[in-house]
């Protein structure tokens, strides 16, 4: 049996596969074998770690949900204004292109909601981060001054992160809708919302 460390770095290179593979592949076609092929493996050896590739897509995605949640947050509180923060949380929430692979997996996962209570729970949990992340940030911009909201605190928080969602989605989907067009209009809603960005 492999040492503690030594599980936890294999552990991390059987889900660091897995999100490749699935960029690759796309979940509706992945396979166990694409995994461990991935991963430079056998698929017993994928079995050592996991029961199966749910748990192992479980894992992966808790694991892409800290870009969008822990990692951002992060990036929000090295900011010293609301308007700042405002700004980092909505950059930080959009892909980078059409080509991240991690972004379009998250939104890929949502797909498996309705059909697994632990996928349920992670886009759920994620949805409340996001939604907290702004609410948070909204709420700090009023208290100091620094917005002026037009309407309900929650709901401008809600339609941000739908906005974030919306435009994520199309632009990891490589439509026209650039990451500067996305940017943009969310920022001017933010704006009409009386929260300057």
């Amino acid at each position: 049996m492999a040492r503690p460390n030594t599980q936890q770095q294999r552990r991390l290179e059987v889900i660091d596969a897995a999100l490749q593979a699935a960029a690759d592949r796309g979940l509706r076609h992945l396979s166990l074998t694409d995994v461990a092929n991935q991963a430079g493996v056998t698929r017993g050896a994928l079995l050592y770690y996991y029961d199966d590739l749910e748990a192992i897509l479980v894992e992966a995605h808790a694991s892409g949900m800290q870009r969008v949640g822990a990692e951002r947050v992060a990036l929000v509180s090295q900011q010293e204004t609301s308007v700042a923060k405002l700004r980092t949380a909505i950059d930080a929430g959009l892909p980078s292109g059409p080509d991240d692979a991690l972004m379009r997996l998250l939104y890929e996962f949502d797909v498996l909601a309705g059909k697994s209570p632990l996928h349920d729970e992670l886009v759920q949990q994620l949805y409340r981060e996001q939604l907290h992340l702004y609410r948070g940030i909204l709420e700090e911009g009023v208290a100091s001054g620094e917005f002026a909201l037009t309407g309900p605190l929650e709901d401008t928080a809600m339609n941000l992160v739908a906005l974030e969602d919306a435009y994520g989605l199309h632009i990891v989907a490589g439509g026209n809708i650039t990451v500067a067009d996305a940017r943009r209009a969310i920022r001017l809603y933010a704006e009409q919302a009386g929260a300057r960005t």
